[in-house]
């Protein structure tokens, strides 16, 4: 077990990988523990990531979550459909986030499974709108602070560095050269990942390759 949780002040960078094994923890409204273990991350540093909402500074009224103090609750929506969850990183103001992209489902399951009708256990929660869907957290839950509400981060499974897999970021084709960046990681069962990267473009962090 990891005999700690990592500080969510962290920049996103060092925290994304970081929360690999931990088990994340959402309470519904009808006080059922739906927890998964974080297999998947993608980290959204801002400043200059053409890839992240706030590149470059920008601030709107949806991103004003990510200039929170790092262990908030960034929801957003995609396509006008699908939600995502994010952990806020770093210090106040510093635009960092973490994208949640997949956990593997622990408890809770048939809570899932109602609110997922027909879907397969591996697939409740393998990608960032699955997994909103799977542990019913919606913009209702936007800026939230992990551990003071519904939502929970606890400790989990440990994984070495040579675990955890890196690998360039999913569904970011615009941002340029910042698409190509490994900063996607991903521990455990492959079977449970959103999108198993290529041979070709993914590393062990625990090698000497630079990331």
């Amino acid at each position: 077990m990891n005999p700690t949780l990592p500080n969510l002040s962290r920049p996103a960078l060092e925290l994304a990988p970081a929360l690999l094994g931990v088990r994340l923890v959402r309470i519904d409204a009808a006080g059922i523990r739906r927890v998964g273990i974080i297999v998947e991350t993608e980290a959204y540093p801002g400043g200059l990531d053409r890839a992240s909402h706030t590149a470059g500074g920008r601030r709107t009224p949806r991103t004003e979550s990510m200039y929170l103090e790092g262990g908030h609750a960034y929801v957003y929506r995609i396509y006008g459909i699908h939600d995502c969850l994010n952990v806020v990183a770093g210090s106040s103001e510093s635009g960092e986030a973490v994208l949640l992209r997949a956990v593997r489902p622990e408890s809770g399951i048939d809570a899932m499974r109602r609110d997922r009708p027909g879907i397969s256990d591996r697939d409740l929660a393998r990608g960032p709108g699955r997994l909103c869907k799977a542990l019913a957290v919606g913009r209702d839950l936007d800026r939230v602070r992990f551990g003071s509400g519904p939502l929970k981060l606890e400790t989990g499974p440990v994984f070495s560095a040579d675990d955890i897999v890196a690998a360039p970021r999913v569904g970011i084709d615009g941002a340029g050269e910042w698409a190509r960046r490994p900063w996607r990681f991903l521990a455990g069962d492959p079977a449970w990942w959103s999108v198993r990267p290529r041979d070709d473009d993914s590393f062990s962090v625990g090698s000497a390759r630079p990331g």
